[in-house]
C-alpha cells in the first residue's frame, strides 16, 4: 500500500477537468461561534452589510481574481454554494460582481441550483430580493437553536426574535426553497428543548432541515470549556435519543432523511451537497477552501494573508501543488461519504472501481454490523446490490463501523485508475 502520508508533485490545472459544482468561501463573521473551527475572519458587530468593511471588499476582489485564473471548464456548473462564515454580510453588489465572474469564466446552467448560507439579524428584506435578483434561489439558514438561551451558550449573535423576523423576511420575498440548520447536544440542551426544536422547525414549514451533532473541535472555546461527555454537555446516550427523536419527528412530518445529518421534502434535497457525498469533482475557490478534480484533493490557505499571496502565485504559474491520493485512501473517502447517503453505494460500481479483492474485504469488516442490523446489504451478487446503513441505527454508529474499515484497509493494496474518479 501507498504510504498514508502523500507525495505533493506541482501540477498544471487540466484543461479538460469539468466539474459542474462550485463553493465559494465568504469567511467573515461577526463573531467566532464557541464551537467553530472553521476558517473565518472576524469584523465584529458592526451593523450590516459588506461596503461597511474594507476587508470584504478587498476579499472579494482577491476571490474573484482566483476564479478568473482558473481554466474554463467544459461543462456548466449545476450548482454553485455560497458557504461560511456568513455570507450575508456580503452586499447585493459584491454578490453580483462574484456571479459574473463565475459566469465569464464558466457556463451556468439554466436550472442551476445557487445557494447561500444566510444567518439572522445579517439580512434585510431588500437584500434578500437583491440576492433572489443575483441568481440565488435557495437558502440555508443558520437558526442553530429556537432557545435564546442556548444560543447564547453557543455564542451567537443572533435571538429568538431575530429567527422569527429572519423566517418572515424570506416568506414575504416568496423564497420557498430554504433549509434551517440545527444542532443537538449543546450546553444545557435538554430532550425537551430539542423537542420544541423540531416542532417549530416542522411548523415553518422549510424544504430541507439539517441536523448536526455537536461536535467538541480542537482549538475552540468550547474545547477550552468542555470534555466531552462531561456536564453541562448532554451525555452520549442523551445525544443518541436526539439524533433517533429527530429522525423518527421528521420522517413523521414527511422529511426523507436522506443523508445522515439532512432532511428534505421530495425533490428538495440539496443537490450541491451531493456533489461532496457522492464524492465527484468539484470547484472550491476562497480561503481554506477545498477543491477535488482528477482524483486529487487541494485546500487553500486557511488564513487571509496567506489566501491572498497564494492566489497571487497561482495567477502568475498556473499551478497548484497538488497530494497524490493513493487508491486506498481513495476507497476510504469514497466509503466515508457515500455510506452517508440513505442510497448507499452500488457494490458493482465498488467492485469495478478498486477490485473485489479489497471490496471483499469491506464486506468481511461490515458483516458483524450486518448482523446487528447496522448495515443493509442486498442480494451482493447482483448488479443492482447496494450496501447502505440502516436508519437511525446504522447512521448512529456510523463512526464506529468506518474506524473498523480504516483498520481493514490499511492493509490492502488497491490498484485503480485515477482517471475514473473525474
Amino acid at each position: 500500500m501507498a504510504a498514508s502520508t502523500s507525495a505533493t508533485t506541482g501540477v498544471a490545472l487540466p484543461k479538460t477537468a469539468a466539474p459542474t459544482a462550485a463553493y465559494l468561501h465568504i469567511p467573515f463573521c461577526r463573531r467566532r461561534c464557541f464551537y467553530c473551527d472553521f476558517p473565518i475572519s472576524v469584523v465584529g458587530d458592526r451593523p450590516p452589510v459588506g461596503e461597511q468593511f474594507g476587508s470584504i471588499a478587498e476579499y472579494v476582489e482577491i476571490l474573484c481574481q482566483e476564479i478568473q485564473a482558473m481554466p474554463p471548464g467544459n461543462a456548466a456548473l449545476q450548482t454553485v454554494f455560497f458557504g461560511g462564515g456568513t455570507p450575508s454580510l456580503l452586499t447585493v453588489e459584491q454578490l453580483e460582481q462574484i456571479l459574473a465572474v463565475l459566469r465569464s469564466r464558466f457556463e451556468l446552467a439554466d436550472a442551476a441550483e445557487i445557494s447561500i448560507e444566510i444567518d439572522p439579524n445579517t439580512f434585510d428584506q431588500a437584500q434578500l430580493s437583491g440576492y433572489q435578483a443575483a441568481g440565488i434561489n435557495r437558502v440555508s439558514l443558520g437558526v442553530q437553536a429556537f432557545q435564546t438561551q442556548l444560543l447564547q451558550a453557543c455564542g451567537r449573535t443572533h435571538s429568538r426574535s431575530d429567527v422569527d423576523a429572519a423566517i418572515q423576511i424570506i416568506q414575504q420575498v416568496g423564497l420557498t426553497n430554504f433549509s434551517l440548520d440545527l444542532i443537538s447536544g449543546l450546553p444545557h440542551q435538554t430532550i425537551a428543548q430539542w423537542q420544541e426544536s423540531l416542532q417549530i422547525a416542522i411548523s415553518l414549514a422549510p424544504t430541507h432541515i439539517s441536523v448536526y451533532d455537536l461536535t467538541v473541535e480542537p482549538g475552540t472555546a468550547f474545547n477550552r470549556w468542555y470534555e466531552a461527555g462531561t456536564a453541562p454537555l448532554p451525555t452520549d446516550a442523551a445525544t443518541a435519543e436526539m439524533y433517533r427523536l429527530a429522525q423518527q419527528t421528521l420522517t413523521q412530518a414527511g422529511y426523507r432523511h436522506y443523508e445522515i445529518s439532512n432532511y428534505a421534502r421530495p425533490g428538495f434535497e440539496c443537490r450541491h451537497n451531493r456533489t461532496y457525498w457522492q464524492n465527484q469533482s468539484y470547484y472550491g475557490f476562497g480561503m481554506g477552501a477545498a477543491s477535488y478534480w482528477q482524483g486529487q484533493r487541494f485546500t487553500r490557505p486557511r488564513k487571509r494573508r496567506d489566501y491572498y499571496q497564494w492566489v497571487q502565485e497561482f495567477r502568475q504559474t498556473g499551478q497548484i501543488d497538488c497530494p497524490v491520493t493513493p487508491a486506498t485512501e481513495a476507497l476510504l473517502d469514497t466509503l466515508m461519504l457515500g455510506l452517508r447517503l440513505a442510497a448507499g453505494l452500488s457494490l458493482a460500481q465498488l467492485r469495478a472501481e478498486f477490485g473485489r479483492a479489497a471490496i471483499s474485504r469491506v464486506l468481511s469488516c461490515l458483516e458483524p454490523y450486518r448482523q446487528r442490523g447496522w448495515v443493509r446489504l442486498d442480494d451482493w451478487q447482483a448488479e443492482t446490490a447496494q450496501i447502505r446503513l440502516t436508519d437511525p441505527e446504522g447512521f448512529l454508529y456510523s463512526n464506529v463501523m468506518l474506524s473498523d474499515l480504516f483498520k481493514a484497509l490499511a492493509e490492502v493494496e488497491v490498484i485503480f485508475d485515477p482517471a475514473i474518479l473525474i
